[in-house]
């Protein structure tokens, strides 16, 4: 049993659109409402020039004021290449910046403190991990520093690091990174009770998001839940989807006004935001309006669209969820009419066309939609930061988990060929090993390049980085031997080791290329503008909540004085009307006010 932690642990969804909090408590999983009593929070961040940075729902509210500083989808650029084909796609559609950074890394451009400013994608992530943390200490009354933090199953070495950097930077304790339908299966496990079933059941879990799709299938029995395969798309989701819709209209509303609105950020931000409303609208009715008042230079538009259209503008990228189902199920060597269940999991599930292809796909098969699409990661992601910090039931203590890596790793060789050393749907933790030789006569230093991905030519998959082995003994070609070891730990993350058995030296490797990588220098920068950001932050609240105060005695002081003055004036009012009555009786009665009282009370008896 893992020691009990002092505080709880909590489970943290880092979505591209939205982001969810939960902790496991009073034997239950419990979602975290923000301080606006929503259950997700947007993952939106807003620079305001010289005033503190904004998360969530207020950024949200500021992205048609504030366009160009209002940051969002960081997940689609963490861990990412600014050269990255995705990365250039997606700038022509966001309102905000992004330019290239040090090792070819996307940096996001605002203007914040009066002057331009450049973030790394793990920085604004980590301003959304600190505001989730902040959510749970408002609501337990107490400091959180553990916390599991989930990512796609598709998402690779250099994502899983980079957001494992952001919760450094959010000062928060990374426990491991999960990968979202896994933590997914968990939550449905203990929901349905088939995490107790003595009978296996194989779970698919299609998991479209707000800009990620995975699938994964799962073997589900006797507190084991058992990943056998895979697949996703780290750049599939609801983002798309809105996207289409998007140039859809701004080539409408050129055909219609002559004017192209695609270089104007608030423009561009106001359409988009009444695309993501109508694609909501058409999860429920057939058609809807379009309706912006001055979107360009003066002038209105006005548009419908139907879902039939919505569904024609998508259908390639519905496909290909579908195409993504049957590699995973067939990755896994399982027939998809032995599947006994598919979880629909994230907020793009609701699109009816989805739907409708996943049930055809599955013959007819009835969809499992009891567990909240929004919640569930985050849910997942609770109930196993509960077991790793000591604080589950016993039923939570017996969990096991057995993941897969998602890609394949391995190491170039002559030719410009992978050699596989970790292949994809592989259970982890693992640790493999492969020999080596050498290529050249009596080299003393030789170089790996370690990629990862499914092509047989290394120029076609992913370059994690290099590492060079210095010393080894020199000999032939083909003679010295080395043995490499490749690693991967319970976070997904890889780490490398290599030996030269002629010399029995090991030698400890490091990585020389981690191209857009943060340093640790950069984080420990990170580290420190983020606690002097809190400061001020802290500052900020205390200067407001002692100008509320001033304002309240103010205030109070004025109702006070005004309503003395009412008092005032209404006993000067008495004092009149009793010389005016006294006046009275003098005059009609001849005598003293006494007198006519004591006429009057002689009239009565």
């Amino acid at each position: 049993m893992a020691g009990r932690s002092a505080s709880p642990a909590i489970g943290i969804e880092l979505g591209t659109t939205y982001s969810c909090v939960a902790v496991w408590r009073h034997n239950r999983v419990e979602i975290i409402p923000n301080d606006q009593g929503n259950r997700t929070t947007p993952s939106c961040v807003t620079f305001k020039g010289t005033q503190r940075i904004i998360v969530g729902d207020a950024a949200r509210n500021e992205a048609i004021r504030n366009p160009t500083n209002t940051v969002f989808a960081a997940k689609r650029l963490i861990g990412r290449r600014f050269s990255d084909p995705s990365v250039q796609s997606d700038m022509k559609l966001w309102s905000f910046k992004v330019i290239e950074g040090d090792g070819n890394r996307p940096d996001i451009l605002v203007n914040y403190q009066g002057e331009e400013t450049r973030f790394a994608a793990e920085e604004v992530s980590a301003m959304i991990l600190t505001k989730m943390k902040e959510v749970a200490e408002a609501f337990l009354g107490c400091a959180i520093k553990d916390a599991i933090v989930t990512v796609p199953a598709y998402f690779n070495d250099a994502q899983r690091q980079a957001t494992k950097d952001a919760g450094l930077i959010a000062g928060l304790n990374v426990m491991i990174i999960m990968d979202e339908p896994t933590a997914a299966a968990v939550a449905y496990g203990f929901d349905s009770n088939d995490v107790n079933s003595i009978v296996k059941k194989n779970v698919l879990i299609f998991d479209l998001g707000g800009g990620t799709f995975d699938v994964s299938l799962l073997s589900i029995s006797n507190n084991v839940v058992e990943v056998k395969a895979t697949a996703g798309d780290t750049h599939l989701g609801g983002e798309d989807f809105d996207n289409r819709m998007l140039n859809y209209f701004v080539q409408e509303f050129k055909r219609k006004q002559r004017k192209d609105i695609s270089s104007n950020p608030r423009a561009l931000r106001r359409l988009k935001t009444a695309c993501e409303q109508a694609k909501r609208i058409l999860s429920a009715t057939t058609e809807t309006d379009v309706h912006i008042d001055c979107l360009y230079e003066g002038m209105d538009f006005y548009s419908t669209i139907s879902r039939t259209r919505f569904e024609e503008l998508n259908i390639d990228l519905f496909n290909k969820c579908i195409e993504t189902v049957k590699r995973c199920h067939e990755d896994a060597a399982i027939d998809k009419n032995n599947i006994d269940l598919v979880v629909l999991i994230g907020g793009s599930t609701r699109i009816p066309k989805v739907q409708q292809l996943l049930k055809d796909y599955f013959s007819g098969k009835d969809l499992y939609k009891s567990i909240h699409p929004d919640e569930a990661v985050a849910c997942g992601a609770a109930i196993q930061a509960a077991k790793l910090s000591g604080q589950g039931t016993e039923e939570i203590e017996n969990l096991v988990l057995i993941d897969v890596t998602p890609l394949s790793l391995g190491i170039n060789t002559l030719g410009g060929i992978t050699s596989v050393v970790i292949p994809r749907n592989t259970p982890i933790p693992v640790q493999k090993e492969k020999v080596f030789v050498t290529s050249v006569d009596f080299q003393s230093d030789v170089m790996f390049e370690i990629y990862e991905g499914e092509g047989v030519q290394s120029e076609g998959n992913n370059l994690l980085g290099q590492f060079v082995l210095s010393g080894i003994h020199p000999a032939p070609n083909g003679e010295t031997k080395i043995n490499v070891t490749f690693e991967i730990d319970k976070n997904g993350i890889l780490h490398v080791s290599a030996e030269e058995p002629i010399s029995g030296e090991k030698k400890q490797i490091t990585l020389i290329n981690r191209e857009g990588r943060l340093s640790k220098d950069e984080i420990d920068r990170m580290l420190h503008e983020a606690e002097r950001s809190r400061m001020e932050d802290d500052q900020f609240i205390k200067k407001i909540l002692a100008k509320n105060a001033q304002e309240d005695v103010a205030d109070l002081l004025g109702r006070m004085m005004n309503e003395l003055q009412e008092i005032k004036s209404k006993l000067s009012e008495m004092s009149q009307y009793d010389n005016t009555y006294s006046n009275i009786g003098r005059s009609h009665y001849g005598g003293e006010s006494s007198n006519f009282c004591n006429d009057h009370s002689e009239g009565r008896e």
